[in-house]
């Protein structure tokens, strides 16, 4: 996939992202917005898009340099795709609840330490390397699906941090500025090194040696 496609794979993934991240908001329970945000993982696999906690996983793995490069795009394209939504769902009579809650959402990333926030993020990607995992080495369409769903409940519930959803939310609660871009950027760090990490130590382990990014269709 070239540069262009990239960017615009991670855009539409992005928006996918956006999309769940409002459902999260409009509801009151907890469990249940963890449960309606997977609506977003689940569109990103069925329309094969690019997601950048997903992609960085592989990034010692990858055949080609191309793969590597793209990386930045696709970040770029999600930031782009999650704000775009925000900035729509912000302009409809919903925005005004959906603001306040994600600000109080967000409030609390910003209180939180910059060491609080990277982990957070390691831990995050935790859970989306085991959903990509599972759904990549699971042989029934209903375990890929499962793979999606505990893994993308299961940081939602704990309180982990996914640099892309996290985009959303700032853009939504209206909250931008450096000292957000840089917590951004931490937390982005953390999925980074959590998903790498757990890819690299697995990969050790069972000695599996595959140069191997995702398939084009794989989900995050």
């Amino acid at each position: 996939m070239n540069g262009g496609k990239s960017f615009v794979s991670g855009v539409l993934a992005g928006a996918c992202i956006a999309l769940g991240g409002v459902a999260y908001l409009s509801v009151s329970s907890k469990a249940l917005g963890a449960l309606i945000f997977c609506v977003g993982l689940f569109s990103i696999y069925t329309l094969g898009l690019s997601l950048f906690t997903g992609k960085v996983c592989y990034v010692f793995f990858a055949r080609e340099r191309s793969y590597v490069l793209s990386l930045p795009l696709i970040w770029l394209g999600n930031l782009a795709g999650a704000a775009l939504v925000a900035l729509a769902a912000g302009a409809t009579r919903l925005g005004g609840d959906l603001a306040r809650q994600a600000a109080q959402l967000c409030q609390i990333k910003l209180d939180d330490g910059w060491l609080s926030l990277f982990l957070l993020g390691v831990l995050c990607n935790l859970f989306i390397y085991i959903a990509v995992e599972g759904f990549q080495q699971s042989p029934h369409q209903i375990g890929k699906y499962l793979a999606i769903f505990f893994g993308v409940t299961g940081f939602i519930l704990s309180g982990y941090e996914h640099c892309v959803a996290d985009m959303f939310y700032f853009t939504m609660a209206g909250l931008w500025s450096w000292d957000t871009l840089l917590r951004l950027l931490v937390i982005t760090l953390g999925n980074a090194v959590g998903g790498v990490a757990f890819a690299l130590v697995r990969s050790w382990l069972s000695g599996d040696q595959r140069e191997r990014g995702p398939p084009a269709n794989s989900p995050l």
